[in-house]
């Protein structure tokens, strides 16, 4: 089974929207990210400011910095200018500020890395000096939640049956994979990476058979495994028990 994965933690709600529109200061960013530890999360990040390209035109340099639980510029740990790190081990900003871009990948996150993060933008020298007040809430989890599965009714022998697997991915650049187990015959899959609206990436695997006699109270299960950089890779699973009803003749 392959499983085609071309972009750069496990529960993740609505993103947050701005405001207002016009001239108002705004930075789109998910409100919860749930992350695994071990693991790298990516936080899309978009942001939009009153006359920017005006701005740009005479900024001689635009940076993005990443304020840890307060407004407070000190509280920083990511500079983009340095980049100058504080309390991880490696965060690289995946977009391009001079594009509104501003989503950001933090590597190898630890249980104390769970926090309220703010993005702020800076354009020197001194036209711009902004923190956005809605933060992203990242919750680094140390076991990873199992993959959803659908639940199937009573199917009749010969019918078709489609069992879809989905998985959250913290970090398009270490996905997880997903597998399958007790793969009848004649199954057909097919796996895909998803971006959802608030940018935010789901992987989900489909299986397409012909129900048949021989696979009644068959468990099926599909299993997500997550690799992490400073643990062993993380595997989790769910499973399905097919009833499949024989035709009379």
């Amino acid at each position: 089974m392959s499983l085609f994965l071309f972009v750069t933690l496990l529960v993740i709600t609505s993103a947050s929207l701005p405001a207002s529109s016009g001239n108002t200061p705004y930075v789109v960013l998910p409100r919860n990210i749930t992350a695994l530890s071990g693991s790298c999360v990516q936080t899309p990040c978009t942001f939009n400011v009153s006359d920017f390209e005006d701005k740009l035109r005479t900024t001689k340099g635009i940076f993005g910095y990443w304020l840890k639980r307060t407004y407070q510029f000190s509280d920083f740990v990511f500079n983009s200018s340095g980049p100058i790190i504080k309390g991880f081990s490696l965060i690289e900003m995946v977009g391009n500020l001079s594009r509104r871009e501003c989503s950001t990948v933090f590597y190898n996150v630890k249980n104390n890395h769970s926090d309220v993060y703010f993005f702020r933008i800076q354009m020197e020298p001194n036209i711009l000096r902004f923190t956005f007040a809605n933060p992203v809430n990242i919750n680094v989890l140390d076991v990873a939640k199992p993959p959803k599965l659908n639940d199937l009714p009573e199917v009749m022998e010969g019918t078709a049956v489609n069992l879809i697997c989905s998985a959250e991915v913290p970090c398009p650049k270490q996905p997880p994979t997903l597998s399958w187990t007790n793969i009848p015959k004649s199954a057909n899959i097919t796996t895909q990476l998803q971006e959802k609206p608030d940018k935010t990436h789901s992987v989900f695997s489909s299986m397409t058979f012909n129900a048949s006699y021989m696979d009644h109270k068959m468990n099926i299960s599909c299993t997500a495994t997550y690799p992490r950089n400073i643990f062993n890779n993380t595997t989790v699973n769910s499973t399905v028990m097919l009833q499949v009803l024989c035709k009379r003749i």
